[in-house]
């Protein structure tokens, strides 16, 4: 069907698939902050577009509610997965999606009623080096850095997971801090591309709680790659075994990491709803 969407969450955090042999609309800047719109559009944190690729299986581009591109989404790249399964684009359990963030594999670990439930990726090898992530710092790694700001200093730890993250730890978590600071700290000159921002509490070796802002969309209730940046700094800090439990207000993520940091996680995702894009939102589009 053409002009066809799907909508689809990982514990909150929502995504609209298209694919894009088959919109007949260009997605432009202003069509995907319309599109993106809870009022004038069909409203998420983003789109997926279904690409074609010459080194993995699937191709697929992360477009932000801001129109600007991100390069990896550990919540966007379970749900595309749902989508490739449940549209039968592949009866394989095992595949491979490029993102600009690099090429990962995906596997449907539940399938409930012939839909797929709950999905593991692997995310790639986390860098901690600062020019590769990239970020502004005097040292090869910034790990507890201070990040001055205009009313206040953070204690920072950045990583790349195929995007970069800022890992601020925290002994307690305020969702009005984070929705102060956030934006502050995703744009701040220390981060040339910007950054996604988590503020995280350690509550066990196996357990930690995180906040999320992310970038070019704002607060988010979950995030993968936010998730697996967190289990990588907390891993570094010394502070908790590889095998995580990832809380979000969203829900939870298992992060698993091995001695060469390379990331898995697994968690679940769900389907919202699927329709036809009006012949007037598309003329909105234009």
């Amino acid at each position: 069907m053409q002009n066809f969407f799907v909508k689809s969450h990982g514990l909150g955090n929502d995504y609209i698939v298209l694919n894009r042999e088959k919109i007949e609309f260009e997605l432009t800047k202003k069509a995907i902050i319309k599109i993106c719109d809870v009022h004038y559009g069909i409203g998420s944190d983003g789109i997926l577009l279904k690409v074609p690729s010459s080194v993995a299986d699937f191709g697929m581009r992360i477009l932000n509610p801001d129109g600007s591109e991100a390069e990896k989404s550990g919540n966007g790249l379970r749900i595309f997965a749902k989508y490739l399964y449940d549209y039968k684009y592949t009866i394989e359990k095992i595949f491979t999606i490029e993102t600009p963030g690099g090429i990962v594999r995906a596997e449907i670990i539940e399938i409930k009623n012939e839909k797929a439930s709950t999905i593991k990726v692997e995310m790639g090898k986390a860098i901690f080096e600062s020019s590769k992530i990239p970020v502004d710092c005097e040292n090869e790694e910034c790990i507890n850095e201070t990040l001055h700001l205009e009313y206040r200093d953070y204690q920072i730890n950045c990583v790349s997971v195929g995007n970069p993250h800022c890992v601020v730890l925290k002994d307690e978590l305020d969702v009005s801090e984070i929705m102060t600071f956030g934006a502050q700290i995703e744009t701040n000159k220390m981060f040339p591309n910007r950054i996604n921002v988590q503020f995280a509490k350690v509550i066990s070796p196996t357990e930690v709680e995180i906040l999320i802002w992310e970038r070019g969309a704002g607060w988010t209730l979950a995030s993968g790659s936010s998730s697996c940046a967190v289990a990588c700094i907390a891993i570094k800090r010394g502070l908790t075994e590889r095998k995580l439990k990832i809380k979000m207000p969203g829900g939870s993520l298992k992060i698993e990491i091995d001695i060469e940091w390379n990331i898995e996680m697994t968690g679940e995702v769900r389907e919202i709803a699927s329709g036809i894009f009006s012949d007037e939102l598309i003329q909105n589009l234009k």
